[in-house]
């Protein structure tokens, strides 16, 4: 028998749906009360009582996995970003680290489009004057017009750029490793480095992974450098920048706005100013929503955390359809 902590938010409300798959290959399961991730603290209080974990972003710190090890041998994250989970540790303590890559690329490249449609169209700021008896035109401009610069060119950032080009829109790229050139070839997509997608884009989208060479891209220094009244999109994760000073940017009108899915710390604080500024959308680390995109995570990270296991999952499709 063995024993799992399930605390990925996005599945805890469908425990019981899946616990006679659990069942069937003799696990048992752990549910801990989630608000929003587990912390370090949370997971020390389970340490060496569970075999795998299905989680979110849980905070699997080096502390956290060498006390659940050696019992823990698999961590399989609900999702893509693993930048919670300290894969040094789960590779040198032999840990299985799982993911769902490619997850959720077209729900977050239709996001970004959203958000640069809201923006160029105006429609929430035009609809918040009608609610509140001014009828007045708001200028807005089409896609077409506006240019794209896009930060990390991986499988949303390729989604992203295919759906600008279909728009009409320049697209600018940058990553720090080399880009296809089928795919460059193909979109007319110009691969740059930050300091020239910054200086040429209307809209900045944010799509890279979260890493040390990520950490804070955009900051006071680099912002310096980006095109009077552009718009900042991040649906990536929020500590690629720096949030103080994307706050001052656009206080200080270099950006005219931003559209945040993500933040350095979730939830968002009551007491942040982004919370009061009319320039700015929020979301609360949604970007992914897709009811079929999460169907296929819920049952690919039970695939993947029972393959951590060492157990046979030949028969896990036709036990799918079932549930």
């Amino acid at each position: 028998m063995k024993t799992i902590l399930l605390s990925a938010p996005y599945m805890l409300p469908f425990v019981e749906r899946f616990r006679p798959v659990f069942d069937h290959y003799g696990i048992e399961l752990i549910v801990p009360e989630v608000h929003e991730r587990l912390e370090e603290a949370d997971i020390l209080k389970y340490a060496g009582q569970f075999d795998g974990a299905i989680c979110g972003d849980d905070r699997y710190t080096l502390t956290a996995l060498e006390a659940c090890s050696p019992r823990l041998k698999v961590v399989s994250k609900w999702g893509t970003g693993v930048d919670s989970i300290h894969a040094e540790t789960c590779s040198r303590l032999g840990i299985k680290l799982c993911r769902t890559p490619n997850a959720f690329t077209t729900p977050v490249a239709d996001s970004v489009m959203g958000y640069m449609l809201a923006f160029a169209r105006r429609q929430p700021w035009m609809s918040a004057q009608m609610k509140a008896g001014i009828w007045e035109k708001i200028p807005g401009k089409a896609l077409s017009e506006m240019t794209l610069g896009v930060i990390g060119i991986g499988a949303i950032g390729k989604a992203l750029t295919r759906r600008a080009r279909a728009f009409g829109m320049k697209v600018y790229g940058t990553d720090i490793i080399d880009i296809d050139h089928v795919f460059v070839g193909e979109t007319g997509i110009q691969m740059t480095n930050l300091e020239n997608l910054l200086a040429n884009s209307d809209f900045i989208s944010v799509n890279c992974d979260l890493n040390p060479t990520s950490h804070h891209l955009l900051n006071a220094e680099t912002l310096k450098h980006a095109k009077l009244g552009a718009v900042v999109i991040n649906t990536a994760r929020g500590p690629i920048i720096h949030e103080i000073a994307l706050i001052a940017a656009l206080q200080s009108g270099q950006l005219s706005g931003a559209a945040l899915d993500v933040f350095e710390h979730e939830p968002l604080p009551h007491n942040s100013p982004l919370m009061t500024m009319d320039n700015v959308l929020l979301a609360p680390h949604n970007a992914n929503s897709s009811p079929a995109a999460w169907e296929r995570v819920h049952w690919n990270t039970i695939k993947n955390l029972l393959e951590g296991l060492g157990m046979d999952t030949a028969d896990f499709r036709e036990l799918q359809s079932r549930y």
